[in-house]
């Protein structure tokens, strides 16, 4: 952390334009669909990368996305109330498992899927 700041040093809350930005999106139908996504405390966020290597990274190889400036992703979030907008975020969730789970009924009476008596 610094310990001075100077005249052209933008404080952290401070919105600094990111320039041109790879936003994910999905297919829908002649258009696409703005994703959004949640902060680890839960608020509403746009998401923005700065490259589609870092997107690709961080959401997979296969996710599409459209190319829009700061001010356009803000515009289109806007309006779903979202003010929040993250760049290049780098914490995400591991992949889920695609594998199936197999669960052993513990051995005990009664242990097993539930049935209906009448």
């Amino acid at each position: 952390m610094c310990l001075f700041l100077y005249d052209d040093d933008p404080e952290p809350e401070e919105r600094v334009p990111a320039g041109p930005l790879y936003v994910p999106a999905r297919p829908g139908g002649e258009k696409a669909v703005l994703r959004l996504f949640r902060t680890p405390l839960g608020e509403r966020t746009a998401v923005g990368f700065t490259t589609p290597e870092r997107l690709s990274a961080t959401l997979g190889a296969a996710q599409t996305w459209i190319r829009l400036s700061e001010s356009a992703l803000r515009a289109l979030a806007a309006p779903l109330g979202v003010t929040l907008l993250t760049v290049d975020p780098s914490l995400t969730a591991p992949p889920v498992a695609t594998a199936p789970v197999t669960v052993t009924p513990a051995a005990r009476p009664g242990a097993g899927p539930l049935s209906r008596t009448a």
